[in-house]
């Protein structure tokens, strides 16, 4: 279980949480939305110990963030940031295995090996194990950078929106393997999507951020309506529902332009 309570968080005259709680419990993945500019990746690095709130509490496993004792916070998180570059001269194996840093030593352990190219098999990259990460694309660079993070076997595992670089096929392998892990693990699993669908699929409990507020959290079936997505978004939104009962949700044009040329909102 992992606790905020009683969050403040600003930044000069910006205010990014205010009084913010909320119980994140385990084998659940939390997906964070919300505006631009809203919070959404300070308050992971906020949970992370990178940044220091003026007010409230973190507490994972009723033992409450120590800043003195940051190495040992950290040491049950994966965390995946926004803006990562990887200009660095080693292979895409070395850089999974970077996920284990602390174990790591001049003799190369059998099973870290193992469990590297297990975790590259795994969301359909081990071909690529020996290429130097310099060598790939943004989205290929977004995966092993995913497989890095499943490396350090975490408690809590935040992906700060972690599909942004990827395609359609990618989005959804890690996406499916993310919900998977965090099911047979038992994780805290957090993410920060901008994609309302995608979230609408793959969110067990979502979080809707504004100015500083929670304004919504519980299952996106539950709180994803036309009226939240104008109230957050400020975008008029059709809801429809898959066989399963999921939200779909389809934004309406703010204009809509005539054969003629004239505007018509």
């Amino acid at each position: 279980m992992l606790e905020i309570k009683n969050l403040a968080l600003a930044f000069g005259d910006l205010k990014l949480a205010d009084n913010l709680s909320c119980c994140l419990e385990p084998g659940r993945t939390h997906v964070i939305i919300g505006p631009n500019g809203t919070g959404k990746s300070s308050l992971l690095k906020t949970l992370f110990g990178d940044i220091r709130p003026q007010q409230g509490e973190i507490v994972h496993n009723h033992k409450p963030l120590d800043y003195a004792h940051l190495n040992h916070w950290r040491q049950a998180f994966g965390y995946m940031p926004q803006d990562i570059h990887l200009d660095v001269n080693l292979t895409v194996l070395e850089v999974v295995l970077l996920g284990q840093l602390n174990a790591l030593s001049l003799k190369l352990n059998d099973q870290l090996l193992t469990d590297a190219l297990d975790a590259l098999t795994q969301i359909g990259l081990v071909h690529l194990a020996n290429r130097d990460v310099r060598t790939l694309s943004g989205g290929q660079r977004q995966m092993i950078l995913f497989a890095q993070a499943l490396m350090r076997k975490p408690e809590i595992l935040m992906l700060d929106e972690p599909v942004s670089a990827l395609d359609l096929h990618y989005q959804q392998v890690l996406l499916e393997h993310l919900d998977t892990e965090t099911k047979a693990r038992n994780w805290v699993s957090i993410v920060v999507l901008h994609d309302l669908n995608l979230a609408a699929q793959y969110a067990d409990n979502l979080l809707v951020l504004k100015d500083g507020n929670l304004v919504a959290q519980g299952s996106p079936a539950d709180i994803l309506t036309a009226e939240l997505i104008q109230e957050i978004y400020g975008v008029a939104s059709d809801i429809l529902y898959d066989s399963d009962g999921i939200p779909f949700i389809r934004s309406q044009r703010l204009h809509k332009v005539t054969a003629s040329g004239v505007s018509n909102t």
